[in-house]
């Protein structure tokens, strides 16, 4: 079957979001251009990464190439709204790829669906026929900041991390490995 690759060149929106509570949250990546959406689920690690990589990369365009880019996004261009529903996942994120399109002067985002077989690194950012479905997303570099200020808003919107081991702490309390599962009560 033939590889689909959904691009958005100008998007409305990019944007990072959850579905469910803290602790039990759904992560994704949602691309709206004009009236198409498409949503692709990865693990809140995966967004982590991809929002630290396109910071950095913006970083190294701006060193590299002495391109005047937006340190902070644009106060409008910040989304809080949330994910556009029915959230449809088109496919699970397994690779993903980032690049700076000099001739748009984009970041340019690629995720690739999970797959059994190993990917030939020729097929990231690629248009070859053979290969895991993609969605390649361009954004200006001020669209990329502000992707980066949400998504580092959602992953942050989860359980806070125990002060010791950093595990994410429980509404039922937890217990900490650091303390060998002690927990102090109010008569200690």
């Amino acid at each position: 079957m033939a590889r689909v690759i959904h691009v958005f060149r100008e998007p409305d929106r990019f944007v990072a979001g959850t579905v469910g509570e803290p602790g039990d949250r759904t992560f994704y990546l949602q691309a709206t251009e004009d009236f198409r959406t498409v949503s692709v689920q990865l693990e809140k690690q995966q967004v982590t990464v991809l929002s630290e990589r396109i910071g950095a990369l913006l970083e190294e365009v701006q060193r590299r190439f002495d391109a005047d880019l937006p340190g902070e996004p644009p106060e409008d261009d910040v989304d809080a709204e949330p994910l556009d529903v029915p959230v449809e996942e088109e496919f699970r994120v397994g690779t993903m790829g980032l690049g700076w399109d000099a001739e748009t002067e984009s970041v340019v985002v690629e995720l690739l669906a999970v797959t059994e077989e190993e990917i030939d690194e020729s097929v990231v950012l690629d248009d070859t026929e053979e290969g895991p479905d993609a969605l390649r997303v361009f954004l200006t570099p001020a669209h990329a900041r502000a992707f980066v200020e949400r998504a580092e808003r959602v992953v942050n919107a989860g359980r806070k991390p125990c002060p010791l081991c950093n595990e994410p702490l429980d509404p039922g309390g937890h217990i900490c490995p650091r303390q060998n599962g002690y927990r102090r009560s109010d008569e200690d």
